[in-house]
């Protein structure tokens, strides 16, 4: 339970982290957002976890592929925004096309064999 809590703790103190700095300088926030530290944490919740390197392998491989949709959103969504867009809006529409992207590459993903 120590484990889960300690996983937990660790992750928010990130996203948080990331927030703050976004808000007194955005460029190091940016920095720290575009680290994949998701990704990076994941990896080691795995590989603490399970020691299966060919899973981590295959992890890692899948992440490459689906990071391309993900930037759909940084894409989409400032356009919008400079539109006039409001800000719900555009994170709602931002969001619809990373999806949309996410399950076209998640498809061809599929169908590679992957």
């Amino acid at each position: 339970m120590a484990y889960l809590v300690t996983k937990y703790a660790v992750s928010a103190l990130i996203v948080v982290a990331v927030s703050e700095l976004a808000k007194r300088w955005s460029l190091a926030g940016a920095v720290l957002a575009s680290i994949p530290t998701v990704t990076v944490l994941a990896m080691v919740w795995l590989w603490v976890e399970t020691h299966d390197a060919e899973r981590l392998v295959r992890f890692s491989n899948d992440v490459v592929w689906l990071v391309l949709p993900s930037l759909t959103l940084f894409a989409v969504f400032p356009l919008l925004m400079h539109s006039g867009l409001g800000f719900w809006s555009s994170l709602t529409l931002g969001l619809t096309a990373t999806a949309l992207v996410y399950g076209i590459g998640v498809g061809l993903m599929l169908a590679a064999g992957r």
